[in-house]
């Protein structure tokens, strides 16, 4: 069904837009190479502790009922996040870009064939994760439907040897039923029925989009908390204080998922009116204080199936990806003389 490509440095040079006296991210990064498999060994032979990564499908996300695009998100954002300027506030060095997940389209309209396709997705892309995370280093994954987010926490838990906790910002639970079979509506709820899923922490989630027996399966579940994006709205504390509040309790290794969905004018099968704004999202990942194990943004698309497009998807991603890398590896930036 599917496959991964690895990427090559020809493959990641004919993204980057050079330009005399400058040096773009792209110029920079590293590459696993001309092999053709990805094992811990090989990862560990580059210095980078970030590896990038693209689930470019849309499969879990129409087996969820939603609108397909989500595959159309990652090459917009890899190239965008090449283009970023190399200096002391960022540097290549610290990415290795891995490639891409090639998954045959599946254009059936049938749900169970579509939920049987995110089933065998979710077998290709766990061995992946788990190898780069044995490896020591940190995946950032552009995907792709939320549904991608068991395969990562899965993948993680079995690096790790235990099960992880994971935050969430998201306007929604994704802990639907997993005996409807796989979609992007309950990544979280089957990874915590696998065991590979502890902690859960949804930051920002919509009262009006939780069901009845959502809320019974978080009230019924200890490892659990939301803050709910309407609180927020009501509350004085300030979104970085409130997030810090619900990770009480939380342990390391830790996940960081960011659906996309949850901010303001990003184009998505769930697109929203009323949530984050892209400055708050980028506060929270600059301002959280965490060792996280893994990034992975998802549902996010430069276009829909039904023909709604948004050019500046690629340069939203490369910003937030950049504000992940710097959180965890900040630079002071030497500052040019007056």
């Amino acid at each position: 069904m599917a496959s991964f490509k690895i990427f090559s440095q020809s493959d990641i040079l004919n993204l980057v837009n050079t330009r005399k006296g400058e040096t773009k991210l792209g110029e920079s990064v590293t590459y696993h190479g001309q092999r053709e498999t990805i094992s811990v060994d090989s990862l560990k032979q580059s210095s980078a502790k970030f590896v990038l990564l693209g689930i470019p499908e849309d499969i879990g996300v129409r087996a969820n009922y939603g609108i397909g695009g989500a595959d159309t998100a990652w090459k917009p954002a890899l190239k965008a996040f090449l283009n970023l300027q190399q200096n002391s506030f960022l540097k290549g060095e610290d990415v290795l870009v891995l490639g891409e997940f090639e998954i045959t389209e599946n254009p059936s309209d049938d749900v169970n064939s579509l939920r049987n396709s995110v089933k065998e997705i979710d077998d290709l892309v766990f061995p992946v994760i788990q190898t780069i995370v044995s490896s020591g280093k940190i995946p950032i994954v552009i995907g792709g439907g939320h549904n991608n987010c068991y395969p990562m926490i899965k993948g993680t838990s079995l690096a790790k040897g235990e099960a992880i906790d994971v935050l969430n910002i998201d306007a929604h639970t994704d802990l639907r039923d997993p005996s409807e079979g796989r979609h992007s509506g309950n990544g979280f709820s089957t990874a915590i029925t696998d065991g590979f899923l502890n902690q859960y922490r949804i930051f920002g989630l919509h009262q009006n989009y939780v069901s009845e027996a959502q809320l019974n399966f978080i009230a019924a579940n200890k490892g659990i908390k939301a803050a709910y994006f309407d609180d927020l709205l009501s509350n004085e504390e300030d979104a970085p204080s409130a997030l810090q509040t619900l990770l009480k309790g939380v342990k390391l290794p830790l996940g960081l998922e960011i659906d996309l969905d949850s901010i303001v004018g990003i184009l998505s099968s769930a697109a929203t009116s009323t949530g984050f704004s892209l400055n708050e999202v980028r506060q929270l990942i600059l301002t959280a204080k965490k060792e996280f194990c893994y990034l992975h943004l998802c549902e996010g698309a430069m276009q829909l199936k039904d023909g709604r497009r948004e050019e500046t998807i690629g340069k939203t991603i490369a910003y937030l990806i950049s504000d992940f890398i710097k959180a965890l590896r900040p630079r002071n930036a030497e500052q040019p003389s007056s």
